[in-house]
């Protein structure tokens, strides 16, 4: 995804990339599409990236899944500005029922554009 085209969305591209400071900040466009959407149908909230792309070595370092989405650059874990992480993940069940991974934290809320749903949580 070109440089360009992150302008013209409400996200940058430093906010995905791996935390362990690697480089790595590769962004699936049907990831940011979800986002963006998120964001419009919530009242245009901020809504922050805590953990997106992982290269191998960070994502053993927190504690991931060996198959981790987040590896691949088409998951993101987010907080919503004013919106509990519960509410996030009904909007997101509801929008998209029967597709993606979706996961339930007390602190934050999962989204990933895989293949097959899936759905799993806390709260």
């Amino acid at each position: 995804m070109s440089q360009n085209t992150f302008e013209q969305l409400h996200f940058k591209r430093r906010e995905f990339a791996c935390k362990c400071g690697c480089g790595f900040d590769a962004v699936d466009a049907e990831l940011l599409g979800v986002l963006e959407q998120l964001r419009a149908d919530l009242g245009n909230r901020a809504v922050s990236i805590t953990s997106a792309c992982r290269c191998d070595n960070h994502n053993r370092k927190v504690g991931g899944a060996r198959n981790s989405v987040h590896k691949l650059g088409k998951a993101a874990d987010i907080k919503v500005t004013g919106i509990a992480p519960a509410k996030v993940a009904d909007y997101l069940e509801r929008t998209y029922p029967g597709c993606y991974g979706i996961g339930r934290y007390h602190s934050f809320t999962h989204i990933d554009v895989r293949e097959s749903p899936a759905r799993w949580g806390q709260n």
